[in-house]
């Protein structure tokens, strides 16, 4: 798995996911508690809150499909982020993986190393046998 190293750009887009969540965090129904953003292949932002329930969404497919909806196809960076969470950064779980190996298999996706460093690795990288 190549690693790459996190760039200023990055550090602003962890910052616009934490500061989606400041915005949104609903700390009485716990409702909105991950904070995501995308950078997209034409340098456009898009920033989103999970929408929990029964069935609920994660962060990253509120705001890949906020991107998809505005025109957006090809992405360049995406970030999760939760406030209790070492750092802020936490990784897409399962379903977020699958979905990202489907829609952007070459997105650079932000998660912390071993020692609890942001680091970009590719989707792909992070779902090894995907269903395909």
């Amino acid at each position: 798995m190549q690693r790459h190293e996190c760039l200023a750009e990055d550090r602003s887009l962890i910052e616009t996911a934490l500061d989606v969540l400041r915005r949104n965090h609903d700390k009485v129904h716990w409702n909105h508690t991950v904070g995501c953003a995308v950078r997209c292949g034409d340098g456009r932002v898009f920033a989103g809150v999970n929408c929990d329930g029964i069935h609920g969404s994660c962060a990253e497919y509120i705001t890949i499909g906020m991107a998809v909806s505005a025109g957006a196809r090809a992405f360049d960076t995406i970030v999760a982020v939760e406030e209790n969470h070492p750092n802020r950064i936490i990784s897409p779980c399962g379903n977020c993986r699958q979905m990202l190996f489907e829609y952007c298999p070459d997105i650079l996706v932000i998660v912390n190393d071993e020692d609890g460093h942001p680091i970009k690795v590719r989707a792909r990288d992070l779902l090894p046998f995907p269903s395909v």
